[in-house]
């Protein structure tokens, strides 16, 4: 397995740039996950996850070396002081209150189980463009070639739902691209033929208290979404 990409670590925590694909904990099936390889990696006896990111979701993910660390980190994240912004790759805009929109605030509840449950997600439109699909064979003129609208959207959440950001996206007619849970499942196999595979989500800058100070890391888009990106 590839090397996880540490960012940042000091006596508490580990600052990772988690890879799409790489499940954050063991369990029966994975032979691979984030737990038990950075440990291995860092020559450590264990790792505490003090967070979460779904398993095709990319980006920077802060992983605790102690108990007595993790349960501050845990309440640190609870608390509102570390600030996570994240980017996606989206097909079209999302639409509030019926108008397409450039930024603005998602507010529809998150089903749990049986349980709705409050969620807030805020969103601004960095990029927008249709994007041609390759031609199906030599007699498709440029009028009837497909094109699949993207959108380059940042996010930041009010709330710590499980698949927040994508149920979010998804409501308001703007799904994330090669999200095969929550997307438009259509679009996603006509983006195939753009490459696009992958789940197009990451979280690329996080905020956090260290040493009584704000600091701030950030990391380009990875890889897969930066091929699409220069495609709009």
């Amino acid at each position: 397995m590839k090397e996880i990409p540490v960012v940042f670590q000091n006596d508490e925590i580990i600052i990772i740039n988690k890879f799409a694909g790489l499940p954050v904990q063991g369990g029966q099936g994975i032979s691979h996950s984030l737990d038990t390889e950075l440990p291995k990696q860092l020559g450590l006896a264990k790792v505490y996850l003090v967070h979460r990111l779904d398993k095709e979701t990319s980006g920077l993910m802060v992983v605790a070396k102690n108990p007595q660390a993790a349960s501050k980190w845990i309440k640190l994240i609870g608390s509102g002081q570390v600030k996570k912004e994240y980017a996606a790759i989206c097909f079209g805009l999302p639409v509030i209150k019926g108008k397409r929109q450039k930024s603005g605030m998602i507010t529809s509840p998150v089903q749990k189980g049986s349980r709705e449950q409050a969620a807030e997600t805020h969103f601004t439109v960095e990029r927008f463009s249709k994007v041609p699909l390759p031609k199906e064979n030599a007699d498709e003129t440029a009028e009837s070639i497909e094109s699949i609208e993207f959108s380059l959207i940042r996010l930041t959440l009010g709330t710590g739902r499980m698949h927040q950001i994508r149920i979010h996206l998804a409501s308001t007619g703007c799904p994330i691209a090669g999200d095969d849970k929550h997307g438009d499942f259509k679009l996603n196999k006509k983006a195939r033929k753009l490459r696009v595979r992958k789940l197009m989500l990451a979280s690329v800058k996080i905020t956090l208290p260290i040493d009584g100070k704000k600091e701030t890391f950030e990391i380009p888009l990875p890889d897969h979404m930066d091929r699409t990106a220069e495609l709009f």
